[in-house]
């Protein structure tokens, strides 16, 4: 037995989904425990290592076509798969029948999501948790105040490799709120966001702020030649990390994210952020105390 495992993924242009590959990995894995042996029908767009080009295949290197996920009906591209493999028996799983199973029924073996017989769950629910971090990057715009030491270009630049080279869900925030890039409305929304960030790669203050309020790990990036208010921010909070657009190490930025993703940098981060609340205590106080010990002023009104 051997048997070609295909779906939405096999094909350049049918625009395959996240359950569609996570879906294709769990019957891989299914496959592997029960030692029987497969390959996946992949294209460019969704290469899998040591993937086949179904086009190309020998139907008579397979015992099986298992097409994995997704709708499924009579129609083109499955048409044409199914013809290249038609000395093959077709199996199907976690699949959603388009037509009645009594009016079209190609299978061998079928294990539906849903058919006109049956509901399943989806067999993504069989995956294991992900594991992938999230990665909050808050950029800011150009800032023309700054003149020829706005490095933006730079910083970005630095932060685009780095993001190239870490297994990482990229989460793009926006912290203005007039025409907002994510559609987020309100302080509170754009504050939300980056609670639930794993870590913040920011080239702006309040994206460095609103991480340390909430205990999220942070690398700021000022990307102001010599450093500007980013650089004393960070030095208030006290916080480990600090980088410059004009000087940035690569090799350390790579460790800077690795750290931030350690319990570690999470007790940190808290630990900064209790005493910035603490800070910020002490200047309402002296705040009122220095406000209501102002010398009278009259106003006067006209000439």
């Amino acid at each position: 037995m051997r048997i070609l495992v295909a779906g939405w993924f096999s094909f350049e242009d049918m625009g395959a989904t996240a359950g569609d590959i996570i879906a294709r990995d769990i019957t891989c894995q299914w496959l592997d425990e029960a030692a029987v042996k497969w390959d996946v029908a992949d294209c460019s767009k969704f290469p899998f290592e040591g993937g086949v080009d179904w086009r190309r295949a020998n139907p008579n290197d397979y015992t099986d076509l298992l097409f994995v996920c997704g709708p499924f009906g009579n129609g083109w591209p499955v048409t044409e798969l199914l013809q290249h493999f038609s000395s093959c028996r077709l199996i199907g799983i976690n699949l959603s029948l388009m037509e009645s199973l009594t009016a079209w029924n190609p299978f061998s073996l079928l294990i539906e999501r849903d058919s006109s017989r049956k509901n399943n769950p989806d067999i993504t629910f069989g995956g294991k948790p992900p594991v992938t971090p999230v990665a909050g990057i808050i950029l800011s715009h150009k800032q023309k105040e700054y003149g020829k030491r706005s490095l933006h270009d730079a910083a970005n630049a630095a932060i685009e490799r780095l993001l190239n080279t870490v297994d990482v869900a990229r989460v793009m925030i926006d912290t203005s709120l007039l025409n907002n890039h994510g559609e987020l409305r309100t302080a509170g929304e754009i504050e939300s966001v980056i609670a639930k960030m794993d870590v913040v790669i920011t080239t702006r203050l309040h994206g460095t702020v609103l991480s340390i309020k909430n205990g999220i790990p942070v690398i700021p990036i000022d990307p102001i030649e010599g450093g500007a208010k980013i650089s004393q921010q960070v030095s208030a909070l006290n916080w480990p990390l600090l980088f410059n657009a004009s000087s940035i190490d690569e090799i350390k930025l790579a460790e800077a994210f690795r750290y931030c993703l350690t319990t570690e940098a999470r007790i940190k981060a808290r630990e900064c952020s209790s005493m910035s609340v603490k800070k910020i205590h002490e200047i309402k106080q002296d705040f009122f105390q220095q406000l209501f010990a102002l010398p009278k002023k009259e106003f006067a009104y006209g000439n």
